[in-house]
């Protein structure tokens, strides 16, 4: 019997998201990040700024990143990454929830994730549960029924009858309507299990005790 019956699902980035907000000079409201970070000295006090670029009329505009700030308060080897315009750094900035809830915008994930479902084969008779580990690459908000679809290769109606069968067991609090956006585990019973047969929903179909879950490997283009 394989004791140690794991799955890796990532949710990779494809895309960073765009920012949604006013431009200033034409009726456009997507941007994209230019690449660049802004810094600017006066004194000891700095300011420095995300720049961003209107996707309709190419305009540059700035989301400030710190205003004012002493130059002590920030660590050294974040201000050279600042100053070098380090793309993990610009990166991190654009995918900020937090930044986009302080400059009064919000981000459009569409188009910026496709998951990667690795699901091994197993015996038939194997009663041990097949633990996923679903690991997400960037903080894209997805729902949870979205990713069991997309790494089985499944229906919604199907996925919500798997999961009110507790053939598919998330964690506490995690249901399949909701957005998960940070990495979680969730386990699969084959039907007929003995785990599936004490779940308080449990409905096996006659006839499907030995049906494995099909290994599958997913893409998806939007959240």
């Amino acid at each position: 019997m394989n004791t140690d019956r794991k799955a890796r699902w990532a949710v990779r980035q494809s895309a960073l998201p765009t920012v949604v907000r006013p431009c200033p000079d034409c009726p456009g409201t997507r941007h994209r990040p230019s690449g660049k970070i802004r810094v600017n000295a006066s004194g000891k006090l700095l300011d420095v700024w995300l720049l961003l670029s209107c996707a309709g009329c190419d305009r540059t505009s700035k989301v400030p990143v710190h205003e004012r700030a002493h130059v002590s308060s920030l660590d050294p080897a974040r201000l050279v990454a600042y100053e070098t315009n380090q793309p993990e750094v610009v990166r991190e900035l654009t995918m900020s929830a937090a930044l986009a809830a302080r400059n009064g915008y919000r981000l459009d994930w569409t188009g910026t994730w496709e998951l990667e479902a690795r699901t091994p084969l197993y015996a038939l008779d194997d009663p041990t549960p097949l633990t996923v580990l679903v690991g997400f690459e960037l903080p894209v908000p997805v729902r949870v029924e979205r990713l069991l679809m997309l790494g089985l290769g499944l229906s919604r109606t199907a996925v919500r009858r798997m999961v009110a069968d507790g053939r598919i067991r998330l964690p506490s609090g995690l249901a399949p309507a909701a957005k998960a956006q940070r990495d979680f585990e969730l386990a699969l019973h084959r039907p007929g299990s003995a785990a599936v047969a004490h779940h308080p929903k449990a409905r096996v179909a006659p006839g499907r005790a030995g049906t494995p879950f099909p290994p599958r490997t997913a893409e998806a283009a939007g959240a």
